[in-house]
């Protein structure tokens, strides 16, 4: 069964260390969670990414109902049996995805109508449904379907939002079958603080085993976003484990584990690889530069890597301008290691009573 204990609050900020257990297995907190939509972290094996440190990955439940459909998964022993991870695996609800990627798509009461990106074919997603994909997979913890509002939006819609996505979870927490996979309330209202705190109030009123906030990243400025999630998180109960969605840079990183945030997941460790850039002990370097041509150092000196051990700045630059995909297993390598290292280090510093050190020299990197 799904339980969080935290082991260690640091003395001189809200960063914690804690552990979620889980049927597939613990996670050290605070965790990332390199993304797998498909059922997949691009260019990588399982066992590879299991290799770099990490002990859960996030799927999406939207792309995992269209293709190759939820009832075939569990047919086929779940979605750690598909896909080959014995770890925990948390997905996002596909609610954010049939807003994005549909090419029409409505917002109603019972929930959101959208149009299949793949095919055409109309559907509506229900929180009982979003439920019911979630719990077809078989994973450890599954998200409520919520309405995640565009940026910028005013306070008159961001309120129906906010009333929308706690009616949403509500429901999605009637709808359980499944005890063993947890279910994360998403707190939703954008850049307003007092939309914020009701929709905390409101999901902590109904009760979950973790809460999210959701809805932040989407161009507000990034000092609105460490605003919000200092102001939100107090209204969220302690005991319970914290999930900053879709946040993923170093820097927001380690600011938003010093308010107390305990899990991670971003597109950009594993997107930035194939376009390139990779993240290093002093900064991001990009490796299609010229001035990489004839070098013959790794990415990072410090880093002990499989790419960092074997290849040279100029292979790597030499594959990424011939197009060859060999590159992008070995950038995503890098960019996940340096990933991995990272949340180790952040929580071997909350051990030591040492984060807002370490977080200041993770914030002072500057890069190309």
């Amino acid at each position: 069964m799904f339980r969080f204990e935290i082991l260690k609050k640091e003395s001189r900020s809200g960063a914690r260390l804690g552990r979620i257990h889980t049927p597939h297995g613990t996670v050290d907190t605070p965790a990332f969670m390199p993304v797998a939509t498909q059922a997949t972290v691009k260019s990588l094996s399982p066992g590879e990414v299991e290799s770099l440190g990490f002990q859960m990955l996030i799927a999406n439940a939207y792309h995992m109902y269209l293709r190759p459909g939820h009832e075939v998964i569990k047919k086929l022993g779940g979605l750690h049996e598909f896909m080959s991870w014995k770890h925990p695996i948390t997905t996002d609800s596909g609610g954010f995805q049939a807003l994005s990627l549909s090419k029409t798509r409505k917002i109603k009461e019972e929930g959101i109508i959208f149009q299949s990106h793949l095919d055409g074919s109309r559907h509506l997603l229900t929180p009982e449904k979003c439920v019911e994909i979630q719990e077809s997979l078989g994973v450890d913890i599954m998200m409520c379907l919520d309405e995640c509002p565009p940026y910028p939006s005013t306070d008159k819609y961001m309120k129906k939002s906010v009333e929308l996505t706690t009616k949403w979870a509500g429901l999605c927490n009637n709808a359980r079958k499944r005890p063993e996979s947890a279910l994360f309330g998403i707190v939703q209202g954008g850049i307003y603080p007092e939309m914020r705190r009701l929709s905390a109030e409101g999901l902590t009123e109904i009760g979950f085993d973790g809460y999210a906030l959701g809805g932040l990243g989407i161009g507000e400025d990034p000092e609105a976003t460490y605003d919000i999630t200092e102001s939100t998180l107090p209204h969220l109960p302690p005991e319970s484990p914290r999930y900053l969605m879709g946040i993923g840079r170093p820097e927001d990183i380690v600011t938003a584990v010093h308010t107390g945030v305990d899990l991670f997941d971003c597109v950009i460790p594993t997107r930035n690889a194939r376009n390139g850039t990779l993240f290093t002990s002093h900064g991001k370097l990009v490796i299609k530069n010229a001035r990489y041509a004839e070098d013959g150092r790794p990415v990072d000196e410090r880093c002990g890597c499989y790419t960092c051990r074997n290849f040279s700045r100029a292979y790597l630059r030499h594959l990424y301008m011939a197009r060859e995909t060999l590159v992008l297993r070995l950038l995503t390598i890098h960019n996940l290691n340096y990933y991995g290292q990272l949340m180790k280090e952040i929580r071997e510093s909350i051990a030591q009573d040492d984060f807002p050190v370490f977080a200041s020299r993770v914030k002072s990197l500057g890069g190309e």
